[in-house]
Order: C-alpha cells, then structure tokens, then sequence
C-alpha cells in the first residue's frame, strides 16, 4: 500500500513538473513573438516610397486572375484567392509601370482569404486602396478578357483556384494564345492549376517538359491531411502527369521557376521574386526594393536549410545589426512549428534558437 502510495505521489509530482514546464515554455516561446504594429494595418499607397518614389511612366497592362470559388468542393471548407499573393504582384506590377486588371472565371466580386499573421504593409495598402478595392470587387469574367489588351498574365493561388482554373476554356484558350505568342505567364502557389488541361497548336500539353513549380504535395497534406479526398487532384502530382518537371524546393520557402517565358512559383513566399521575374522576361529591369522582413526572414530559413544553424545566425545578425534590416521572427517562429508538426525535434530547438538570437540582434539594433 505504502509502495502504491509512493508511486502515485511521484507521478503527480511529475505531472505537475511537467505542465509547469510546458506552461512556462509557452510563455518563454510568447516572449519571443514581438507584438504587431497598429499602424501598419493603416498603411496608404502613398506611405509606400516604393510606389510614391520615381515612377516609372505606364508601359502596358497585365492581367492578374483570380478564383471564384468559395469552398473547397463539396467539404463545406471556406477559401477563395489569397490576398497576399495577388496584392505583392500587384504593386510590383505597378511599380514597374503596369497597369493590373483583374478577372475571374466568373466575374464580379471573389471570397478573399485573408491571413492576418501574414499581412504586411503592402497588403494592408492593398486593402486601403480605393482602386485595387473597385477592381477586387468588380472582377472582370474571364470570358470577357480582351486578350490583346494584355502584356502578360497571373494567375494568384488560393485554394479554390484548384476548382474552377482547370477546366476554364477561356483561361486555356488564353494561356494558349499567350505561350505561343510568347507574351509572359506567370502563376504562384495554386495558380499553376490553371496550367494543367491545356493543350497547344500541337496536340501535346503546354506542360510537355516545362519546369514548373507550385505547391507541392507535402505542403498540402501538412496542413490538410485529408486533402486527397477534398480536391479534385494534388497539384504536383498533377502537374507531373502532364509531363511537367516539377521542380520542389524546401516547405514553405521561396521557390521559382523559369522557363522560357513560363514563370512558376511554389507558394506566397515565393511571390515577390515571381513578379520581379516576370518584369525581366518582358525586358526590364525591375525597380529598386527594399527587402521586406519576410522576405529577410526567408533567406534566413533558407540558409539554415542549406548550411546549418552557424551561417543562419551569421546571416541573420548582418540583417538586423550590421545593414538594420528588419526581419519578420514571427515567420521564422512559425517554421519550428512545422518542424514539430513533422516529428523533427532538432530541428524545432534549432529554430527557436534562432527566433531568440533574432530577438537579442533587434535589441542590440535598437542600442546603437
């Protein structure tokens, strides 16, 4: 009895020690998350030097697309076309001297997926600005598109665009006349869908050993586990079925691919540099940018992928101590979670190890 007893009272006590010590690493790892600026969700246009800032006179137009779709399937799970992706093209597009009008499969005003962890200033001058605003709501159909009008294409990801991108016959017939003409395409995240059913002059797939990138198999089924079932195909695998050469790069990092004038990107991160790429193949230079911090905290968790935790922290205290760069930890925050997620223990202490140097660097920063 007095042997049970025992056994019973160190179990408690280890029970207790135990959510002693999750509770306090929880409020440890909180600590780490810095707190969002207000202001930011009142960003304007006009507080963004990159667009106010030497305007380049207007060189043509390009059409971004967007899905209509407001579930997934027949799930009852919400989506629509993600806000970050189409704003950050948007504004590189613009900056560049573009004109951006957007369409839709079905016109007028699509669901939006809003990430509000995700949101920077561009995105909050996005939501801020009148004309982006009109234009968002006031989708043009797709099967009204002028494509003449147009020097280019996007197409924004979101989850919904897996169900009404690939079997559009005015977005494949578009895509055909842009491929063969050579006019630039560029798609990001699940934009890539809208790739997969079309068929060229030729008979064969204009993804016929093309190298494509876009969200990839592991990426989706992280997140939805049943995604299988809920979608009409995962897009990798579909993409390598038209013949494609699927080129996957690390989970939730920038990836891009370019072929010819086929611009392909594997998810959000990766929009930035997709537009920028897209502005090159028409034959200019981009304009001068000031790195975001996501984009600073991605080069970061890219370097630790690809050389280890050492040359991370030395990448990351040249960000924010030595240029004063700003560097989203949050993102960086993120990522040990998804280390979690898979069961890969080291590497979730090794992340949170370098969102508190990233803490220590911005105080440091902030004492110069």
């Amino acid at each position: 009895m007095f042997k049970k007893y025992r056994i019973l009272k160190w179990a408690s006590i280890f029970i207790v020690s135990l959510i002693v010590i999750i509770v306090s690493f929880g409020f440890w790892f909180k600590s780490l998350i810095p707190s969002r600026d207000a202001k930011i969700e009142l960003s304007q246009v006009e507080d963004l030097s990159y667009l106010s800032e030497n305007i380049i006179p207007v060189r043509g137009k390009i059409l971004a697309v967007v899905t209509s779709a407001g579930t997934m399937g027949n799930s009852g799970k919400t989506t629509g076309y993600e806000l970050t992706e189409l704003a950050r093209a948007y504004y590189i597009f613009k900056a560049n001297g573009f004109e951006v009008d957007i369409a839709s499969p079905e016109g007028g005003e699509p669901p939006v997926v809003i990430d509000d962890e995700d949101m920077g200033a561009f995105d909050y001058a996005f939501l801020n600005d009148s004309i982006a605003q009109y234009k968002t709501r006031h989708t043009i159909k797709m099967e009204d598109v002028v494509p003449e009008d147009y020097q280019a294409v996007f197409f924004a990801g979101g989850k919904g665009a897996m169900f009404d991108f690939p079997d559009n016959k005015s977005i494949q017939s578009l895509l055909k006349n842009y491929y063969q003409s050579n006019k630039v395409i560029g798609a990001v995240c699940h934009g890539p869908s809208a790739l997969v059913n079309v068929t060229l002059d030729n008979g064969r797939p204009l993804l016929e050993n093309k190298n494509v990138s876009g969200f990839t198999n592991k990426e989706e089924l992280l997140l939805i586990s049943d995604a299988e079932s809920i979608f009409p195909f995962l897009l990798q695998d579909k993409l390598t079925e038209r013949g494609a050469n699927f080129d996957e790069g690390a989970m939730y990092l920038e990836k891009i691919s370019h072929d010819k004038n086929l611009i392909t990107g594997q998810n959000p991160w990766s929009t930035w540099s997709l537009a920028e790429s897209m502005i090159k193949q028409m034959g200019y230079t981009p304009k001068p940018r000031a790195k975001t911090d996501e984009e600073n905290a991605v080069k970061v968790l890219s370097v630790y992928k690809t050389e280890g935790k050492q040359k991370a922290r030395e990448l990351l205290e040249a960000i924010m101590v030595e240029e004063k760069k700003p560097l989203n930890r949050v993102l960086i925050a993120k990522h040990s979670i998804i280390s979690a997620m898979k069961g890969e223990v080291g590497q979730f202490f090794n992340m949170i190890g370098l969102v508190s140097y990233a803490k220590k660097c911005e105080s440091r920063r902030n004492e110069i």
